[in-house]
């Protein structure tokens, strides 16, 4: 069977919006503006490869010059779920619609989780609040080597994360008290996204990570066209965190990453493939790096270093291949706290015989889960407007 494109890359930028949508307010995100704050900060930024596809006639950012003939299609999107977290913005991206937000914990977990975790655990908890993962060892894990003690902590995302010494609590434990905090998570008053384990060895002082991470994701309430896809027997390969988002649901083939620079490495390799279908990226540094920790500096030199291994992908792209680039979210580290912000996402879409144009503003980031659905002929989604046809 032909299609339209045999491959599809969709790139998610983890966090870079592009200014606040309309209804930012009401999640007290008036004035966010990720992608204009941070140029404002590097006094222009340096993008040449996302300036030919467009990224400022969709709205002019500082060093980035508007182009007469952009490579790429272009416009923003608006989110229609009812949040602003990771989780809601891909599955969002992949056809569903999600009324009942995530909650984040910007306080702490409840004190009746927290006892409850401890009592079917038969482990005391410490930390309880949102913080590094880094960070919270340092501080926390000299005691918790003392009394055996849970480290918990979340983010501003939808988390409950766990951290403990190998050496302390074996790491099968620690897997099975992740489960515990699972189940009592999925409880309608906490509707936590995800709960992940974080393991670490060494002495204070000198602690490491290690690589036993292991995430309990909350699987997606439907379908997404990315089961769609693998029931069709397509290809669905999913890098960086894409198969954690959707708990491994609709992917064939999962590359774990470690950085940006990784994940980019990781899809050049895709471009070298051959396959039939989707290859899903999540570039997880902007948001985990330097949207929360405030690092508007960071943030623009992430981005500069990403838009200089585009041409990379470029060159191996094919004539029915393409190149979907977009967002999940917002993190303006000018705003204020450290939480995601509700803004527009840049869409830019790129395939190598086309000139590029304004599309429509989308309504639904759904828009992008629809277009692959049809390309593929597969069930489309309850949700979004495809905008194949457009691409022309």
């Amino acid at each position: 069977m032909s299609f339209q494109y045999k491959r599809i890359f969709l790139v998610v930028m983890d966090s870079v919006g592009i200014g606040e949508a309309p209804d930012a307010e009401k999640f007290g995100d008036s004035g966010a503006d990720t992608f204009g704050h941070i140029a404002e900060r590097m006094n222009g930024l340096h993008m040449p490869n996302m300036e030919k596809l467009g990224l400022s006639n969709i709205r002019e950012i500082k060093g980035i010059k508007p182009v007469e003939h952009p490579l790429a299609f272009y416009t923003k999107m608006q989110e229609a779920s009812s949040g602003k977290d990771t989780m809601t913005g891909h599955w969002e991206i992949m056809g569903l619609n999600i009324s009942t937000p995530f909650q984040v914990f910007p306080n702490g977990f409840p004190e009746e989780l927290i006892s409850e975790l401890e009592s079917r655990t038969g482990r005391k908890v410490i930390g309880n609040k949102p913080a590094s993962g880094t960070e919270i060892i340092i501080e926390l894990g000299e005691e918790h080597m003392k009394t055996g003690a849970l480290i918990v902590y979340t983010s501003a995302d939808s988390v409950l994360q766990i951290a403990a010494h190998e050496e302390i609590i074996p790491i099968e434990e620690q897997y099975e008290i992740c489960k515990i905090a699972r189940e009592l998570t999925l409880d309608e008053r906490y509707m936590v996204g995800r709960v992940i384990a974080r393991p670490f060895i060494g002495e204070p002082g000198n602690f490491q990570r290690t690589s036993n991470r292991h995430d309990y994701a909350l699987k997606p309430f439907d379908r997404t066209v990315m089961n769609e896809m693998k029931d069709a027997g397509l290809d669905v390969i999913a890098i960086g965190k894409i198969s954690d988002i959707f708990d491994g649901e609709g992917v064939t083939k999962s590359l774990r990453t470690v950085s940006n620079m990784d994940g980019m490495d990781k899809l050049v390799q895709t471009l070298d493939m051959n396959f039939t279908g989707l290859s899903f990226l999540n570039l997880v540094d902007f948001d985990a790096l330097y949207g929360h920790r405030r690092d508007p500096i960071g943030y623009g030199k992430a981005l500069e270093e990403y838009d200089a291994r585009l041409p990379e992908v470029f060159a191996r792209m094919k004539d029915d291949d393409l190149l979907i680039i977009t967002a999940d979210h917002g993190n303006d580290p000018i705003h204020p706290g450290t939480d995601h912000t509700r803004e527009y996402v840049p869409l830019l879409v790129y395939t190598k015989n086309l000139n590029g144009r304004e599309l429509p503003l989308r309504e639904t980031f759904a828009d992008i889960g629809a277009t692959v659905a049809e390309n593929f002929r597969v069930q489309m989604p309850k949700y979004g407007k495809s905008f194949l046809q457009d691409l022309k």
